[in-house]
């Protein structure tokens, strides 16, 4: 392959070394002074990100992929700019494209999900002069924009200029992320350049001890009218008791790993997951993957140098080596050693002295204040601890979830929901290279264990478990479905159709006990919460456990999350819990049980109330179903059945529908068999009645029904 040279006027010298602000406020009263503010943001901001790829040395790092599940570098480059574009044109502060051709390839990045998930399509990257042209006009695009656009104060979430600062915060995450990739590229194809130093400093591992860190309480979650950018995970709220446990004073340094090493740590099954011991299998490490055998001694790989292994920098590792280091120490130490979680290490960034909302002081190596590159891990003292924040990321044990009160925003619904599959853990605290939203100690970032970032760790000594948080979002078209009808919005005016029922069903019980009600065919349980307003005890009943799971999640309190189509493949990220619908003091009052209605088990009798809504024409053998519920029912209690009598076949076999067909050459509707079928035992109370409702399919897309009520009571 050969090394041809980039053209070196395409990317321009600097005139100083790469600066960049701190922070950026959105809280402002004079519309001149944001103007100036955001400028200057987003000019130091596309200037540092520039600057770093000066540090390709020639065409081919620019083309050729430093990693195989990641695109070259060319992209990112083209990819920051492309992003603003995107996002203005969400925003409809412009209305047309610069370069439609360039916005669609450098579109959509690339989320590793599998180590061993290659991707060997060629793509026909444009030249490094076409993509610095482009990047100069979204340079002067934006510039035009923050000058000269219609500007109202303040600019919140809903603010169409929300997408300028988006796009600065963006392309701040890729001047990390880009140097990682530059980091794995041939150390041929990169050069030093004088703005990206390494800091000089060198010596023996520091000895790491305990500090401890006493019980406390943390509240997280960001106010939407926060003065800092936020991505979307970081916005709602969560709160949790944390009990007292110790934490290693400094991040773990290459020394100390190296311990760790020379044990035989990678090749022993005993310290890895099975997870864990997949991806070392599969990438055959045997050590750090930015250590350099050099005959007996070790080298550092840095962004474009390598070095004389660093023994009191902090190693910097993926979170499988960091956790196979963790199970390791526990059993040399005999301690429960493990990796801290997001809520332990809130903890720890407040035994330091630091709060939510509060500025990095200039004392840590954030910001690109101090070095291109980490550096010892006792340099900066944070209170008791050194590093609490910046050097390098720290994993936690803590798989990314959503907090209460989330919500994807418009123009980047996918900015994090891809991560909440309880594979990507998050990392806090920020590295050298990080800048803007990254540095903020609220800031929630996620990436696959087997991921490497400028990342490492530190430990913790604790009791308590690691507890995990429901992240998953129902996708089971037919369940979430179930759950848009019971818990989503009301459409065209038409109520709720479970709590509709529920209160007909009271009504109709009247007087009677209030005791026990059965909800049966309850799918996901809305009509059962509603009972139990009214109800000592309600059961519900589901052939189906997909159904059956998310009644009995709400009840215990968990937040139920689940998409709801728009069109196509895009979808909208819903949730729901009981205290949104004014129904928790319901759950103690609930049961759900999966349960077949033409085959109850003994045990569910004696029922005040028995609702079965839109379930016999769905049932194998309705008759079966209607011969046997008298034995459910006390005396005196009320069965209300309710269908639109869609008899299919595809649910109840021909020849056991119960109406819909001739019969002796008369028409043999339902409410003739129901009335034939429950005589013997009920009598009918009151008059039917129709009963309307509305499920969504996608978002233009309904389905208006009447379902006939009819109310019959056990006399016999």
């Amino acid at each position: 392959m050969t090394m041809n040279r980039a053209d070196p006027t395409v990317l321009k010298t600097p005139q100083a070394p790469c600066t960049i602000l701190r922070r950026f406020s959105l809280h402002a009263s004079d519309a001149a002074d944001f103007r100036q503010r955001l400028r200057a943001y987003f000019t130091e901001t596309f200037d540092c990100y520039e600057s770093l790829f000066r540090t390709l040395a020639c065409d081919d790092a620019w083309r050729e992929r430093s990693i195989p599940l990641r695109h070259p570098l060319i992209f990112y480059y083209g990819h920051t700019a492309t992003f603003f574009v995107n996002k203005l044109l969400l925003t409809r502060m412009i209305d047309q494209r610069i370069d439609p051709h360039l916005e669609s390839v450098f579109a959509v990045g690339v989320d590793e999900m599998s180590w061993d998930d290659l991707d060997d399509a060629h793509y026909d990257w444009p030249s490094v002069a076409k993509v610095q042209a482009y990047r100069d006009q979204v340079r002067a695009l934006v510039t035009r924009l923050i000058d000269t656009a219609p500007l109202t104060l303040p600019v919140n979430w809903e603010h169409p200029w929300w997408a300028i600062v988006m796009g600065i915060e963006h392309e701040r995450i890729h001047i990390e992320t880009s140097s990682v990739l530059i980091r794995q590229q041939r150390l041929q194809w990169v050069r030093t350049q004088p703005d990206w130093p390494a800091c000089p400093d060198a010596g023996p591992a520091p000895e790491n001890t305990l500090v401890n860190v006493v019980a406390g309480h943390v509240t997280l979650g960001k106010p939407f009218d926060s003065e800092r950018y936020g991505w979307d995970n970081e916005y709602g709220h969560h709160e949790a008791d944390v009990t007292a446990f110790q934490a290693s004073r400094l991040l773990v340094s290459n020394g100390e790993f190296l311990a760790f090493v020379q044990a035989g740590g990678y090749a022993s099954d005993a310290w890895w997951d099975d997870e864990g011991r997949r991806w070392r299998d599969f990438a055959q490490a045997a050590h750090p993957t930015f250590w350099v055998r050099a005959g007996d001694d070790w080298r550092l790989r840095l962004m474009t140098e390598e070095v004389a292994m660093r023994w009191n920098w902090p190693v910097e590792v993926n979170c499988l080596e960091a956790r196979a280091f963790c199970r390791w120490k526990a059993h040399e130490t005999g301690q429960r050693v493990r990796l801290p979680t997001e809520d332990e290490w809130h903890r720890i960034l407040a035994t330091s002295g630091w709060h939510l909302g509060a500025a990095h002081p200039a004392n840590a190596n954030m910001y690109l204040e101090h070095w291109a590159s980490s550096c010892p891990v006792d340099r900066f003292e944070h209170g008791p601890f050194c590093d609490a924040v910046g050097n390098v990321w720290q994993w936690t044990e803590t798989p990314t979830y959503p907090f209460e009160g989330f919500k994807t925003h418009p123009i980047y619904d996918d900015f994090t929901t891809p991560t909440f599959d309880e594979r990507h853990n998050l990392i806090k605290g920020g590295s050298w290279i990080a800048t803007g939203n990254e540095a903020e100690p609220e800031s929630r970032y996620a990436f696959r264990r087997h991921f490497f970032q400028h990342a490492g760790f530190r430990y913790v000594v604790a009791d308590a478990p690691v507890g995990t948080q429901a992240s998953r979002y129902e996708t089971d078209e037919l369940v979430t479905q179930y759950m848009e009808f019971h818990y989503g919005a009301q459409y065209y005016g038409v109520p709720n159709f479970p709590k509709a029922l529920a209160q007909i069903a009271i009504e109709a019980v009247g007087n009677g006990p209030h005791r026990r009600a059965m909800d049966l065919g309850c799918a996901v349980g809305r009509s059962v919460f509603e009972l139990a307003r009214h109800f000592d005890e309600v059961v519900g009943v589901d052939f189906s456990a997909r159904f059956i799971d998310q009644g009995v999640a709400l009840a215990r309190g968990d937040t139920v999350r689940y998409t709801a189509t728009e069109e196509g493949e895009l979808v909208e990220y819903k949730a729901v819990k009981l205290a949104d619908l004014g129904l928790t003091d319901t759950a103690a009052r609930v049961q759900f049980w999966q349960g077949d209605a033409c085959n109850l088990k003994p045990q569910f009798t004696d029922y005040d109330l028995i609702l079965a809504a839109n379930l016999i024409d769905r049932l194998y053998d309705p008759a079966r179903f209607l011969h046997m519920v008298h034995e459910r029912l006390r005396l005196g209690g009320v069965l209300m059945l309710t269908s639109p009598y869609t008899w299919l076949a595809e649910h109840t076999p021909r020849e056991k529908w119960l109406g819909g067909y001739k019969k002796d050459g008369e028409s043999w509707r339902t409410l003739d068999a129901l009335k034939a079928l429950l005589g013997a035992h009920f009598e009918m109370a009151g008059e039917p009645r129709d009963v309307p409702f509305v499920i969504r399919e996608t978002r233009r897309k309904f389905q208006h029904t009447l379902s006939q009520a009819t109310f019959w009571r056990r006399v016999r």
